[in-house]
């Protein structure tokens, strides 16, 4: 019996307290935002760029962080790097000999669309969070850790030029490009198929 009324009361404290509705509100709110902000490609970037902007002039405000900012650009690297990667690394296809024959068999003229690791939205979203709590962090003053600064520019720019020329030499040498500048075009009478878009999809699935 006590078991019992110390569960219910538990969780009506967990579920029913008014700050886990507020946090679950919160949630999808967010959420719902975040969803609707999806198709607004240069919206989303433009605020990406004012929130690195203010970061940017609170740094030389500051005169400080330079470490919050070392990690920073290391870790907005890191996103990029993703961003233009390969969801599958053609150097681990090449090694598996199952996956050499399956491609071997199919045409090689066939469009294959380029699949990042880290898709644009994540990439937004990740970068933008980084730049939002490296704001945060330059407001405590044990962050600022003491530091010449010219050494840690010097160092990220060898980083950045190293990481960059071994993603072209992949890039060059696995025959891949990140971006399509294609734009898809149909004539008077040419129409998308019904195998391409989502209803034939579904309509192949259930036959």
């Amino acid at each position: 019996m006590e078991d019992e009324s110390g569960n219910e009361g538990d969780g009506y404290t967990l579920s029913d307290s008014p700050l886990a509705r507020w946090r679950i509100e919160f949630s999808k709110s967010f959420q719902n935002h975040l969803d609707r902000s999806a198709p607004h490609l240069v919206r989303r970037w433009l605020v990406t760029l004012i929130a690195a902007v203010i970061y940017i002039y609170r740094v030389y405000y500051a005169y400080g962080f330079f470490v919050v900012s070392y990690g920073l650009a290391t870790y907005i690297l890191n996103l990029l790097i993703g961003f233009l990667s390969p969801k599958v690394d053609p150097e681990l296809e090449a090694l598996d000999p199952a996956s050499a024959s399956s491609e071997s068999s199919k045409d090689s003229d066939e469009f294959k669309p380029f699949v990042r690791r880290l898709p644009e939205f994540k990439f937004w979203y990740a970068a933008t969070k980084a730049f939002v709590v490296a704001f945060v962090m330059t407001f405590f003053s044990f962050l600022d850790v003491p530091v010449f600064w010219p050494i840690l520019l010097c160092y990220w720019l060898f980083l950045y030029f190293l990481t960059m020329k071994r993603q072209i030499v992949h890039m060059v040498k696995y025959r891949y490009v990140p971006f399509d500048f294609r734009k898809k075009r149909y004539g008077g009478n040419d129409k998308p198929s019904s195998s391409n878009s989502p209803q034939g999809d579904e309509n192949t699935a259930q036959t």
